[in-house]
């Protein structure tokens, strides 16, 4: 304990998914995921409308039909819905997995900016208040760092720096 009597220990606080959203490469990210998305969802919505369409004809002509033929028809309905909702599922789990690959560098930049931004400015703690992690913050014991931490992702690297130049 005496080791720590009279060290000076910095805490800050910010928001991981402000800080996040901050970064200039966030917004292409995020382009790229809607666009995903976008091809999913019109994907789904053409194959609910061929599923629909197909089953209109079908309540049309199902009285006319032999029942040999209504039953095959109703099974080919039932496959096409089934492949339907998997599809949806496993379209999701894509956009889900997608996601997760595009935003990794993202949170890879940002983590290795909070290191240095820890560093160079003392802080031995960094908190995420995210989905209430942290519900009470001594705010005489901690800083609030989330305007230094935009700034701070705002700012090129050196070594980006010499590239640009």
């Amino acid at each position: 304990m005496p080791i720590f009597a009279n060290a000076q220990f910095k805490i800050g606080y910010f928001s991981y998914n402000k800080a996040l959203e901050s970064l200039p490469e966030y917004t292409i990210a995020q382009t790229n995921i809607k666009a995903l998305r976008e091809q999913y969802n019109a994907e789904t919505k053409r194959i609910e409308d061929e599923f629909n369409s197909k089953y209109e004809v079908f309540l049309e002509e199902q009285a006319g039909l032999a029942l040999i033929i209504r039953q095959k028809r109703q099974n080919e309905l039932q496959e096409l819905m089934e492949k339907n909702i998997a599809f949806k599922k496993e379209a999701k789990r894509l956009l889900a997995e997608t996601e997760a690959e595009i935003m990794a560098p993202l949170k890879g930049i940002l983590d290795e900016k909070l290191k240095t931004f820890a560093k160079e400015n003392g802080f031995i703690i960094i908190l995420n208040t995210d989905s209430n992690a942290c519900p009470y913050i001594d705010e005489d014991l901690s800083e609030d760092i989330n305007a230094a931490i935009q700034e701070a992702l705002q700012t090129p690297e050196p070594e980006e720096q010499q590239q640009e130049q």
